[in-house]
């Protein structure tokens, strides 16, 4: 049973709320083509950062309220497997590098942070990995592994320069 927790998004819950927001993302982009992966990535963004919880989802339940919303959205031939799918591989690396992306990312689905997104990315490749057995290297890879690096940059960055606003103290 999928229930309510506390947090940024609730426990991979599909809503007009949250659907409005995606479509929002997709149709800032430039193109048909670009428009379906802001799409894809944006929707799969909130599917992975909904699955951060202790409690107990009902993937069936979950996956065929996405599944509607996807087919209403872009048509048949897509789901919310291949929405992962597709976020586990190279192309995804084009949308999350995108500041254009980002920005409207960031402004339409606050409730994702960005700063989450390399997370999520390894959490689903993480599982692809898990279900397929193939070797997960790659581009995404390397993106995911750059942004771990800038975060833990930024941490270090950010003891240092309060280390030196208050000497002395430990």
């Amino acid at each position: 049973m999928v229930t309510r927790r506390a947090g940024n998004v609730d426990n991979v819950r599909m809503d007009s709320v949250i659907q409005e927001k995606v479509l929002a993302v997709a149709r800032a982009a430039h193109g048909r083509a670009e428009s379906l992966a802001w799409f894809r990535v944006a929707l799969g963004l909130y599917y992975l950062s909904g699955l951060m919880t202790p409690d107990t989802i009902d993937f069936k339940q979950v996956d065929r309220a996405f599944n509607r919303f996807i087919y209403h959205a872009i048509g048949k031939g897509h789901s919310i497997a291949s929405v992962l799918q597709f976020m586990s591989g190279a192309k995804v690396v084009e949308v999350v590098d995108s500041p254009r992306f980002i920005g409207v990312f960031s402004e339409h689905c606050p409730e994702v942070p960005v700063d989450t997104i390399g997370f999520l990315l390894s959490l689903n490749l993480s599982v692809a990995k898990s279900i397929s057995k193939l070797d997960i290297g790659g581009a995404l890879l390397d993106w995911i592994e750059l942004q771990a690096d800038a975060v833990r940059n930024r941490k270090a960055e950010a003891v240092q320069q309060g280390d030196a606003a208050a000497p002395g103290t430990l």
